[in-house]
Formats: structure tokens, C-alpha cells, sequence
């Protein structure tokens, strides 16, 4: 169970605050049944709700900054999603998006940047499912890790960058 006040991640929202757990006084609702209120970060004046008692929800909590900088260090060991056939790869991604992991966040993102450098030596476009995935992957991988670790979000993509070049660099001093 969450707290009030506590950051998690629900979903494709993205990071929420909880900002109450309380009985719904509104139709439709069970009375009886406790309700998380969340206010998602990405957009100001919403509002969610969803029973403390849902098993499938795909909420947790978010990481750590220690539990970050192991995402960091171990993305280069993060395998690729590779699907061969285009109506399955974008229910893969979407199952991937939708599980809440950054390890598969990251799957993603691999799996869509070198996509979209084989197209491009190819002289093709990024497909346009790939782009949407790749955005919001990066999104949902960047928005949380900038929270936790205090940066911004913009700063990300080149911060991770730098972070694997270093380990790359550390690598091969071994």
C-alpha cells in the first residue's frame, strides 16, 4: 500500500503524487472501498483514482537514486526487443511501455535507436509507430529518473550518454 503524500509511477501517467486515500462520494463509485487520489506531475489540475485494493494495477513505487545509478551502470547489458513481424512489434511495445519497468523502458530505446539507424542508412524515415514509442519510452525512462536523481528532464539523453561512455572507458582500461 501507498502512502499519502508519496511519488510512484502509475501507468502511461507517469509519475503522480498520492494525494489522498479516501472513500468516493461520487456515482459509479463504491463507497465502501478505499480510492487512491493521484495527481499525475505531467498534467497540472488532473486527477485519478483507482481502488487501494486493485491487483493489476500498474502502479509502483518509484526508484531510488541508488536503484537509478544501478539502471545506469547495467543498460549496456539490457537486451533489445526485437520483433520481426510489424503488427506484433507494436503490441510488444506497448506491453513493454505499459509494464511500468525501466529495464524494459530501456529495451525500447535500444531496440528503437538502432531501428532508426539501420533506416536511415537504408534512406528511409523512422516509422511512425516507432517514433511514438521511442517518445514515450524515453519520456516515462527520463521523467522518472530526472525526479529521483534531481536533474532535468532535457538533461537526461546526454547525461546517460556521458555515463555509458565513462563505463565504456573504465571497460576497457580492465
Amino acid at each position: 500500500m501507498f502512502e499519502k503524500g508519496e511519488y510512484i509511477i502509475y501507468g502511461r501517467n507517469g509519475i503522480c503524487k498520492i494525494e489522498d486515500i479516501t472513500h468516493l462520494d461520487i456515482s459509479g463509485a463504491d463507497k465502501k472501498k478505499l480510492y487512491y487520489v493521484l495527481s499525475p506531475l505531467n498534467t497540472k489540475g488532473s486527477r485519478i483514482y483507482f481502488p487501494v485494493d486493485k491487483k493489476d494495477a500498474n502502479a509502483r513505487k518509484l526508484v531510488t537514486k541508488q536503484e537509478a545509478w544501478k539502471l545506469l551502470d547495467e543498460i549496456r547489458e539490457i537486451p533489445q526487443i526485437w520483433v520481426a513481424n510489424e503488427k506484433v512489434r507494436e503490441e510488444t511495445y506497448k506491453q513493454a511501455l505499459n509494464s511500468c519497468d525501466q529495464h524494459q523502458w530501456v529495451s525500447i530505446i535500444k531496440t528503437l535507436h538502432v531501428r532508426r539507424q539501420t533506416r536511415l542508412s537504408q534512406g528511409k524515415k523512422m516509422a511512425s509507430t516507432d517514433e511514438r514509442y521511442l517518445k514515450l519510452a524515453e519520456d516515462a525512462l527520463y521523467s522518472e529518473l530526472a525526479f529521483v536523481m534531481d536533474k532535468d528532464k532535457s538533461e537526461m539523453a546526454p547525461f546517460i550518454r556521458e555515463h555509458i561512455e565513462k563505463m565504456d572507458e573504465k571497460r576497457a582500461l580492465l
